[in-house]
């Protein structure tokens, strides 16, 4: 999905260029696993170029197999949108529409349509353009709901990491659960929700900071665990915090009244109900691997494939 709300929803077999593009998404796409997997491709201008690689002026344009998939993918907001409709009632989805909008239209630059890849120590990345500016062809209102969950998501990420240094993909999903005690690296994606390969990203990071340590099972087994260290406890204690200063400092930027139902209107939709849907297509590659028991706190979308769980 992310593959698309950055990239393929604003190409065509017409071609436009790359810098176009960037402007239209306010979020670089992955080029290359795009036209890796077959969906555009990308070929220097009419005047020609000399460099091999492809600059912001190159042309980028869907292929037969990329129009194709865009048939599939377009209609696929409406018709879950729906299915969320009776599932978890119209009233409370319309409530959670109007809520994410009072917040998205305060917003003082335009975000992506979607969550960004995430960069280098995987913090999140700001918008490539002013309010005002690349407002692809929509209003707030027209946009839909993946798409307003990602800004105000996307918001509150960019605050949090103004004043963090760690990003709030790493203390959400990994520094959250992790403790002094030690967890086993194996049983990580089950309790985070997202893949052993973003985790191994995650870690990297948490280790380089001095913030967590991988050793040796001191139970015996074969795995390795992975522990904070005292300087982790603390950053953890502090991603705790800042958390809450963030959401009292929303409420008196937004107003108490939109961010107490923006937060009930969410809330019910955290929990077991969100599973109903998430039975895998039988010929997917998600039918052959373990079911998640629980999501992300915060998406990883990686240059991997950009799926939320960094698979």
């Amino acid at each position: 999905m992310a593959m698309y709300l950055n990239c393929m929803q604003f190409v065509s077999d017409q071609g436009i260029t790359l810098s176009e593009l960037e402007n239209l998404a306010r979020t670089p796409t992955n080029l290359n696993g795009m036209r890796r997997w077959g969906y555009v491709l990308v070929e220097p201008p009419p005047s020609g170029s000399r460099s091999r690689q492809p600059g912001r002026d190159w042309i980028i344009r869907t292929t037969t197999k990329g129009k194709m998939a865009c048939e599939v993918w377009r209609p696929l907001f409406g018709v879950i949108e729906e299915r969320w409709n009776k599932r978890f009632g119209s009233e409370q989805m319309e409530g959670l529409r109007e809520s994410l909008l009072a917040v998205v239209r305060e917003l003082d630059v335009e975000l992506p349509d979607c969550l960004p890849i995430l960069g280098y120590g995987l913090f999140s990345r700001g918008p490539m353009s002013e309010r005002g500016q690349a407002k692809a062809g929509h209003a707030d209102s027209d946009l839909a709901l993946p798409m307003l969950l990602s800004k105000v998501l996307l918001a509150f990420a960019m605050e949090f990491e103004s004043e963090s240094e760690v990003s709030l993909a790493i203390c959400a999903n990994i520094l959250r659960v992790l403790d002094e005690k030690g967890i086993r690296i194996g049983d990580l994606p089950q309790f985070s929700g997202v893949s052993k390969e973003a985790i191994s990203m995650a870690m990297g990071v948490l280790e380089k900071k001095g913030l967590a340590i991988v050793e040796a099972d001191p139970m015996g087994s074969r795995g390795k665990v992975a522990r904070l260290t005292a300087d982790g406890v603390e950053a953890a204690d502090q991603y705790r915090r800042l958390l809450v200063r963030i959401e009292e400092g929303w409420r008196e930027r937004f107003g108490e009244d939109k961010i107490r139902q923006l937060r009930e209107a969410l809330e019910p939709l955290s929990g077991e109900a969100l599973f109903g849907g998430l039975e895998p297509y039988p010929e997917g590659w998600r039918a052959s691997v373990r079911r998640p028991e629980v999501l992300p706190h915060y998406p990883m979308v990686l240059h991997r494939g950009g799926y939320p769980d960094g698979s």
